[in-house]
């Protein structure tokens, strides 16, 4: 399989996509991860477990960074996606799967959110 033209591909898709695409990516991820950490919480798989959840704090690290601190609405997403952390962080040390059954529907709800904002300023 020629591993290039996928790349490249995928590259074009990136460059092509709107931000609230973009922003939308990056929480089917976040939540993807976290699903990934549930299942591999079940199955006792530790290493995946944290590299799972490493991977969710970068993406929220990510977005955090990201913010555009000109609205408002950045500082109040910027506690939330610290609190995430924080959580995310005592979920790892604890592989408590009820904390991080709560941050993923938080995060699939925020992901919501986005969407429903992402498809009504398109339909404009």
């Amino acid at each position: 399989m020629d591993l290039r033209g996928y790349q490249h591909y995928r590259e074009e898709a990136l460059s092509t996509m709107t931000p609230g695409e973009l922003l939308l990516l990056l929480y089917d991820e976040l939540v993807k991860r976290l699903t990934q950490a549930e299942l591999a919480l079940d199955k006792q798989d530790y290493s995946l477990f944290n590299a799972s959840v490493d991977r969710a704090v970068d993406i929220i690290h990510y977005l955090d960074d990201t913010l555009d601190r000109s609205y408002s609405i950045s500082s109040e997403l910027t506690r939330l996606y610290e609190f995430f952390c924080y959580e995310l962080s005592r979920v790892k040390i604890g592989r408590n799967k009820t904390e991080l059954e709560r941050i993923k529907r938080m995060s699939s709800e925020l992901r919501e959110s986005f969407r429903s904002a992402e498809k009504s300023t398109s339909e404009r």
